[in-house]
């Protein structure tokens, strides 16, 4: 099947896999319409036949499964296999959250019976999804960051703290934590000592960053694929303008917009490291010495990844099937000023960035005018949206009741 240039073999299907309990997830209904348009026989594994993504027009069947992520690995690995001899041929592995791909990582020789899936060092992935060792890859190879400490108890929470300085940015250490013993709900900004006091109960399981003040920073994405030979393409650039909850959280909109100079940088990083296959990576320009400061490394691909693709169609899912089919990347820049919106989240987002956290757009940026690509509104694939509008509203009205 030619996708504006773009051939892909629709005689191999993918499988879209996460770990836990959060229907409302974007990436995958991307990576369904991506694959599905263009003639790919996608499966996706679910938490209910009534997420978003079992309900796409261009999912050929939903394998219902509801993880929590509390699941021995080894469990884990053998039902996603009991789906994949179930398949009509060996399938691409797409991992859609980081648990997942640690997951396809660490079993990649036991999983390549059903699957097709990059080869990579089984510990790299959770090298750089946990933040101790993101961290130290960074001091490694050069590569600036955020400063980072790692308290072991309740007396270095607070003296680190007090080094870093309030406002602090709290993450949850390690991926599995997340979803087996959160110590946050994610990435949260404490403003004083009595609130992160009692917010965090376990030090251990969390890590203090330095903050880089919103008004003095621009946050970046970056979107690659790692072939084996070394050569990072595509590689897409974009800039965060919102998120939610505020400056802290999943991207709500954003903007492509080419910054060769961080491109080269991300590749760079990937070649150094020996990476494979897609990654999302979060930089933040600190305006204040000029430097872009690696935040986070996803080794998979991520819940944005749409708003990226060249001018003959290719992203970042489409270069994965490419690859793990062993035809060639066509290469080709990115297609500037597409903007992409997250709709259910990006309406209370708006009206956060308009009222008490500044601006949306960073001084200078002009709006782009490449189109749209909206998470779950789609003319050709409808449903989704709906569901989205239905459950988004169920789960604020629960929330609200709490």
């Amino acid at each position: 099947m030619v996708v504006r240039g773009v051939e892909l073999d629709r005689s191999v299907p993918a499988l879209l896999f996460k770990v836990g309990r959060y229907p409302l997830h974007q990436g995958s209904v991307g990576a369904v319409r991506s694959l599905g348009r263009a003639g790919v026989p996608v499966h996706a594994v679910v938490e209910d036949a009534y997420t978003p993504t079992a309900l796409s027009r261009h999912l050929s069947r939903r394998h219902v499964w509801p993880t929590t992520g509390l699941e021995d690995p080894r469990a884990l690995v053998e039902q996603l296999l009991g789906i994949g001899r179930r398949l009509p041929a060996r399938a691409v592995l797409v991992p859609t959250d980081d648990e997942a791909a640690l997951l396809a990582a660490g079993a990649q020789d036991r999983l390549a019976e059903c699957f097709l899936l990059p080869k990579i060092d089984p510990e790299l992935p959770a090298g750089l999804a946990g933040k101790r060792g993101l961290y130290r890859r960074c001091l490694a190879h050069g590569v600036p960051a955020p400063a980072t400490r790692f308290p072991a108890d309740r007396g270095q929470l607070v003296a680190f703290a007090a080094e870093l300085g309030f406002p602090v940015v709290v993450k949850n250490l390690a991926p599995w934590d997340r979803l087996r013993a959160p110590v946050v709900p994610g990435t949260t900004l404490v403003h004083d000592r009595r609130v992160l006091l009692a917010l965090v109960g376990e030090p251990r399981g969390v890590l203090l960053q330095a903050y880089v003040p919103r008004e003095a920073a621009q946050d970046w994405i970056v979107h690659l694929y790692a072939a084996p030979d070394g050569r990072c393409a595509p590689v897409f650039t974009g800039l965060k303008l919102r998120s939610w909850p505020p400056h802290a959280g999943v991207t709500t909109y954003a903007r492509a917009l080419a910054n060769p100079g961080l491109a080269r940088r991300s590749a760079r990083l990937c070649r150094a490291l020996g990476y494979r296959g897609p990654a999302d990576l979060d930089w933040r320009l600190d305006l204040r010495d000029g430097r872009y400061k690696l935040v986070d490394f996803n080794p998979r691909v991520g819940a944005q990844f749409r708003m990226f693709e060249t001018a003959r169609g290719l992203d970042v899912v489409r270069a994965l099937h490419l690859d793990l089919t062993g035809r060639p990347i066509p290469s080709g820049g990115q297609r500037e000023g597409r903007r992409y919106v997250a709709e259910h989240l990006d309406l209370a987002a708006f009206v956060a960035y308009r009222g008490r956290c500044g601006a949306a757009r960073p001084p200078g940026r002009a709006p782009g005018h490449g189109g749209v690509e909206a998470a779950w509104l789609a003319l050709d694939d409808p449903l989704p949206a709906a569901v989205t509008a239905v459950r988004a509203l169920a789960l604020a009205v629960r929330r609200r009741r709490h």
